[in-house]
């Protein structure tokens, strides 16, 4: 199934870039689930909907109305009059603003799919709103158009990546103007541009001048096919994402910015974010803020002697110290050559490179199978004294901590498999308050300290509560010199180098003479990137800039000595950190925005962007993914069970159908052989995958406010939900029975009447209150974006009013207003029809009045002979006659009242009705009740 998964939210800039932080914005959260259906009745035609050509007679015979020609009507006049474009120097900055933000989209050649819309419409009903509502609003749109994708389909085809991103933009461009989203495209921007990127150079040199930004060795995912580094969430099993290429872990000299320097204040100020309480947790999760201990293990030979080497080793948990039964080291420790004597220096170094084929989220998942090799050294243990192995294995991580732990298995899971597995000695330290010691597996939580003493060292920690026995182990290792007590964060720097050709130069040169590193003049901003005609890769780990050797072999501007330009570039999302700020001053040449302008249109107020990357970056490219069920096929052909595969490179991967899949407690597997488990794992929507269903047909055959209309109705848009053909129909119908009731029904030869049936009629008291009722909700649903229930509340409306005999034009009229956010082609058409010249885009939003939303209707008993029998729903100021009407007429009660004589009613107004029988006297016909409020009575 498609895995939707839209997040509104907003990151702050870059705090040290700035005097003062900027506040979040309102944040909502959105996660929707499309199943892959074919949508089995689009029909394309020439056009396309764009009014460009004429469409099969039996198509327009089908129209409900004829949104094929309002619609590019409206898109040609909002373009030629500008009609969003939202002012700059001329800005009334009196007026309040609203700032609504969607995520940088990545322009791909294949297109928008029929989810993309989703947020687009939400943010565009938003934005319409408020601008009715009399705000100053931004709602711009730009690219996030550097990167990978753009690179390889250069290397594929021989195009340059410009030309492609050019047109990509031009197709991703004209599929929002065809769904009418009502952004200002004056201050459209890309990350390509020259203009944009030199602000993108700048700010690296900001944070180069300030320290943040420095050059290191760091293990690397490595993909040789693709002749570039790749960020954990585009691996698979080991592989590219893009390609399905082997990965490796390498040390590589890449750029990196110093975020860890700013740990404790990202994790403060989330507490003062208005984010969703899930964003913020997994934030705190990935920064990852611990309490605990370094302590120091001296190594000791095979021979029990010292061999003079210290590993030090961070723990959360000092109190199971005398539980520490092995160490591991991570497989890239940088003291991992000195801990291996040479007879383990082969089992070692093929168990490295087996490690360095997995990414960082392959090797911690907590479900994969632990591996590991024996080092060869062994370690002491402070506390006990003893000695303890040293054992490499890969669900250590060199990026963390310092790399190597203290492994204490009985009270911890990864280290309790990896110790049963390895045959490693299991001591229970920790044992809960009032339970048995007799537990089976490692337990995990807080309890009493037990087996934790040892005379030699001088420590005794049992009996203790675990954090009493924490406390006390830090100190003794402080008053020992074995260690100190340490906070530590799970946050690494940001890797900032891609061995690519298609992203931002760095503004740096390096001396030939002496390797210095010297920055760009910022008046020599922007460095433009050469043009190259070979994008491929180089094989020796060089990018392919290298190859642009005029371009590269420079001259130092200040010094006038031969330099060399840097021929990494900066990942993807290097443009997309900043860009909600460039689109408040998009052509500001000065400066990166204006200050003035910062201040009035900070903060973003509302952003849309994907889940997937509200962690790293928030503000990213959306996905959309699709779950597949994949499995391991060996060279004999055998289907293979997932959890018995360790080295995935030796099998090839198998996608099998959905219907031959079936869950088994947490695991998918066949179901003709539930012995072979699945793998369920995610891919982008692409049309090599044949999971696209394509909006451009969606709306040559239902129209772009059908499409947006969907997209809201489908349900709560935190709930999961699938697209169905029958339910676009539906809203279709909808949309058709609005333009039917104000334009009227279709003429003998399928046309429509120039104007409308609207009447002059003065409003009933009756049409007033469900007029007001409807913009009641449909205002509260719109600024709390519960679109759905907005669209029934217009529904529920025109039900209502398909029972007048009249449409009076002030009812009619404000209701399109209602509905301009939502289906704006119709809105405008139908206001124009009412006698309007201008667009409704900038009239004002109706506003409820109180006195139409007092509900008279009440409740009221009625008793049979003093008996209470039912209820029956009567307006305030209901005449008896009109309440025993009711009470005959209603269900429950008939059947007491049919064929018997009434001796006599007592009625009190707005407490009870009293039918009081006569039981003496039945009567032999059906009785029949009038009113004298009735039309003849």
């Amino acid at each position: 199934m498609f895995e939707i998964q839209y997040q509104l939210r907003f990151q702050p800039p870059l705090r040290f870039l700035h005097a003062s932080p900027t506040p979040s914005p309102a944040v909502l959260l959105l996660d929707l689930r499309f199943p892959c259906r074919r949508f089995s009745r689009v029909r394309c035609c020439s056009g396309g909907g764009n009014g460009g050509s004429a469409k099969p007679q039996q198509l327009q015979q089908r129209r409900a109305y004829p949104f094929d020609e309002i619609e590019p009507r409206w898109q040609r006049y909002w373009e030629e009059n500008r009609t969003f474009r939202t002012p700059d120097e001329d800005l009334d900055m009196s007026k309040p603003k609203c700032y609504i933000l969607d995520m940088f989209p990545y322009p791909s050649g294949a297109g928008l799919h029929v989810g993309h819309p989703l947020g687009y419409t939400a943010t565009d009903i938003l934005s319409r709103f408020k601008r009715m509502k009399g705000f100053n609003v931004l709602h711009p749109m730009g690219w996030d158009a550097f990167g990978l994708p753009a690179e390889q389909y250069a290397i594929e085809t021989g195009t340059h990546p410009k030309v492609t991103t050019i047109r990509n933009i031009d197709r991703f461009r004209s599929q929002l103007k065809l769904l009418g989203f009502a952004y200002d495209w004056d201050r459209e921007i890309s990350t390509t541009d020259p203009e944009y990127y030199k602000w993108t150079q700048w700010i690296f040199l900001q944070l180069l001048k300030r320290g943040l930004a420095y050059q290191a060795e760091v293990p690397v995912n490595w993909c040789p096919a693709l002749g570039t580094v790749l960020a954990n969430e585009e691996i698979v099993d080991g592989v590219s994402e893009r390609g399905g290429f082997p990965v490796i872990r390498k040390p590589m000299r890449q750029w990196m910015l110093k975020i860890t320097s700013y740990s404790e204040r990202l994790l403060e100020d989330l507490d003062d974010l208005d984010w969703p309480e899930s964003i913020k947790e997994m934030q705190r999760n990935w920064i990852g803020r611990s309490e605990g201990a370094e302590l120091e293990f001296h190594v000791i030979g095979s021979d029990g002697q010292e061999r003079g080497i210290k590993l030090s080793v961070y723990t959360t948990r000092p109190d199971t110290i005398f539980g520490a039964t092995y160490l591991v080291v991570a497989p890239e420790h940088i003291s991992l050559a000195s801990l291996v004597p040479k007879e383990q220096e082969k089992q070692v170094e093929e168990y490295k490179e087996l490690a360095a084929r997995k990414s960082e989220l392959e090797r911690t998942d907590l479900q994969k199978e632990k591996t590991g090799v024996f080092s060869g050294s062994y370690a002491k243990n402070p506390a006990t004294g003893e000695s303890i192995p040293i054992w490499i294995a890969d669900y250590v991580l060199g990026s963390y901590g310092t790399g190597a732990i203290m492994a204490v298995p009985a009270h911890d899971s990864r280290d309790y498999e990896f110790a049963v597995k390895y045959d490693i000695p299991i001591i229970r330290v920790v044992e809960p308050a009032g339970t048995s010691s007799n537990l089976d597996g490692p337990y995990v939580d807080d309890g009493f300290v037990i087996n934790s003493s040892n005379m030699s060292s001088g420590l005794n920690i049992n009996g203790l509560t675990c954090k009493e026995a924490a406390m006390e182990v830090i100190d003794w290792l402080e008053r020992t010199g074995h260690g100190s007590k340490k906070v530590n964060y799970k946050l690494r720097d940001w890797l900032f180098a891609r061995q690519r050709y298609w992203g931002e130069p760095f503004p740096v040169i390096f001396l030939n003479e002496t390797g210095e590193l010297v920055p760009l003049p910022e008046s020599q901003l922007p460095l433009t990137l050469p043009e190259l005609d070979d994008f491929t890769p180089t094989g020796t780990g060089e990018p392919p800039l290298a190859k642009a050797t005029t371009w590269v072999n420079t001259i130092d501007p200040i010094s006038g000595k031969p330099a060399r330009r840097e021929t990494n570039t900066m990942p993807q999302w290097a443009g997309s950190c900043w860009y909600y700020l460039r689109f408040m001053d998009p052509k500001n040449s000065t400066a990166i925005v204006n200050k003035d302008k910062e201040r009035y249109w900070s903060p973003v107020d509302i952003y849309v962007g994907g889940a997937e990357h509200s962690v790293l970056h928030l503000l990213y490219a959306r996905f959309w993914h699709k779950v597949e069920y994949v499995a391991y096929r060996d060279a004999e052909g055998r289907l293979l069970s997932a959890d018995s595969v360790s080295d995935v490179g030796e099998y090839a991967l198998e996608r099998i159908p959905v219907e031959k899949v079936t869950k088994a407690g947490d695991f998918y597997v066949l179901k003709d052989d539930p012995s072979i488990r699945l793998i369920s794992r995610s891919y982008k929507m692409s049309k090599s995958r044949g999971n696209v269903i394509n909006p451009d047909d969606v709306v040559s055959e239902y129209g772009a406010d059908s499409l947006r209309l969907y997209e809201m109705f489908m349900g709560p848009l935190r709930d999961s939900k699938a697209w169905s053909t029958g339910g676009i129909e539906g809203v279709h119908r909808f949309l058709a029975r609005i333009w039917r009731l104000v334009v009227g029904a279709p003429l003998p030869d399928g046309s429509y009447r120039k104007g409308t049936v609207v009447t002059d009629d003065k409003p009933t008291l009756e049409q007033l209150r469900a007029l007001h009722k409807c913009i009641d909700k449909v205002s509260e649903e719109i600024q709390e974006t519960r679109f759905n229930t907005g669209i029934s509340a217009m529904m529920e409306f025109i039900n209502a009013a398909y029972k007048w005999d009249n449409h009076p034009k002030p009812i009619m009229e404000a209701f399109i207003l209602l509905l301009s956010p939502y289906a704006p082609h119709m809105a405008e058409e139908l206001w124009f029809r009412l006698g309007h010249s201008s667009s409704l885009a900038y009239e004002n939003f109706p506003e409820a009045r109180t006195e139409y939303l007092k509900d008279s209707s009440i409740v009221l008993p009625v008793q049979i002979n003093g008996k209470t029998r039912g209820t029956i729903l009567v307006n305030e100021d209901c005449s008896e006659d009109e309440a025993f009407k009711l009470a005959s007429l209603d269900e429950k009660l008939s059947k007491y009242l049919h064929g018997k004589a009434i001796k006599k009613r007592i009625y009190v107004p707005r407490r009870i009705l009293n039918v009081i029988l006569d039981q003496q006297k039945k009567l032999d016909f059906p009785v029949v009740l009038t009113c004298c409020c009735e039309e003849g009575n």
